[in-house]
């Protein structure tokens, strides 16, 4: 089996060359842009209409908690997308791309310290030093887990950069479940089963946007090694091929498990809204409230992530060419970090109203 692509002159005898449908997925994006037009812009545009008031600096704290999220996507996903390259035969293990996990850890250091800096001034921005009441982070629920958060992003760069690499899953599963307890305050009803559903829901969502984020960086280091290594040998047919048969069996096995990530995503992600929003005012708070219309916004990305996802493995499925594959997944990369920069968004907008 080769995997090498068809040139104009072989597939000419058998009819034109169907070009990859990068319009398609092009097509795509920009309805995706045009879903999430509102939340990207800020919290104005969503709270318009709805006679909800924001607390202030809600859009400041919506890019701090958006680079937490990506901060803890990027490194979860480089060990979830090197676990399974060792479970691919053939794989180049040792030509692996450059880790962003130190980098990822310095800027989650900077958002979760930014967040504590909010907490210390009674969830207000503060404007001088002296605003802050770092002491008192000890002494409040949500002053303590933002400290963990902190502490945590600095445990992984640590880690990051030690010998065991690999270290990191724990603090990034203490700032996961950070934020699990931290959207599900006590007073709540039924706070233990949100944060159960948020910690799944947030970790499903990190192992998929930051796996498939490095399945992909991996895939172009091994074509790229192979290629610089073909140059030096007289195999240089068989050394890419090996390496694209390694890329696209990773890529199959990342999909394979991403199927069960989305249906817990989609799972969770569904109960947690119906716990916010009791069934019956669900289509009247999703455009009514500023927490429903961003809500909604996240819903058709998500939507538009799983058909370029479906894409994507239809090409691994039936494409002569299965790296092919690579296109749509690029785009669902992009979608998937406008649903993380919406994530953000959704979680400073006030929480929607539980009308009786």
């Amino acid at each position: 089996m080769t995997l090498i692509r068809p040139t104009a002159e072989t597939a000419g005898a058998r009819g034109p060359v169907r070009r990859p449908a990068a319009g398609r997925a092009a097509a795509l994006l920009v309805l995706v842009a045009v879903a999430a037009l509102i939340p990207l812009l800020g919290p104005r545009p969503a709270l318009d209409g709805t006679g909800e008031a924001a607390a202030p600096g809600v859009g400041g704290i919506a890019l701090l908690r958006a680079v937490l999220f990506v901060a803890l996507c990027v490194p979860a996903g480089e060990l979830f997308a090197a676990r399974l390259a060792r479970r691919v035969p053939g794989a180049p293990l040792e030509y692996a791309p450059r880790s962003w996990a130190p980098c990822a850890a310095a800027a989650g250091f900077v958002a979760a310290l930014g967040l504590a800096s909010v907490v210390a001034t009674g969830n207000l921005l503060p404007h001088h030093l002296s605003d802050m009441d770092v002491g008192g982070l000890y002494q409040t629920r949500d002053g303590k887990l933002a400290l963990l958060e902190v502490n945590a992003f600095l445990a992984a760069g640590l880690c990051a950069l030690s010998r065991r690499p690999a270290a990191q899953a724990w603090p990034l599963a203490a700032v996961a479940l950070a934020e699990a307890m931290r959207a599900h305050p006590a007073p709540e009803h039924g706070p233990l089963v949100g944060s159960g559903l948020t910690l799944v829901h947030v970790t499903c969502a990190a192992l998929w946007t930051g796996g498939l984020l490095h399945v992909l960086r991996m895939l172009r280091t091994w074509r790229a090694s192979s290629k610089a290594e073909a140059a030096e040998t007289t195999e240089t047919a068989e050394t890419t091929v090996s390496a694209d048969a390694a890329g696209a069996a990773l890529l199959g096995l990342y999909a394979r498990v991403a199927a069960v990530l989305f249906a817990a995503l989609t799972a969770t992600g569904v109960w947690s809204a119906l716990r916010r929003m009791p069934p019956g005012t669900v289509l009247d708070q999703l455009t009514a409230t500023s927490y429903g219309r961003t809500l909604l916004a996240k819903l058709v990305l998500v939507a538009a992530v799983a058909v370029l996802a479906l894409l994507a493995r239809l090409r691994l499925r039936r494409a002569a060419d299965r790296l092919s594959a690579c296109v749509p997944a690029r785009a669902e990369v992009v979608a998937l970090g406008l649903v993380v920069a919406v994530s953000g968004l959704l979680t400073a907008l006030p929480l929607p109203i539980r009308w009786s």
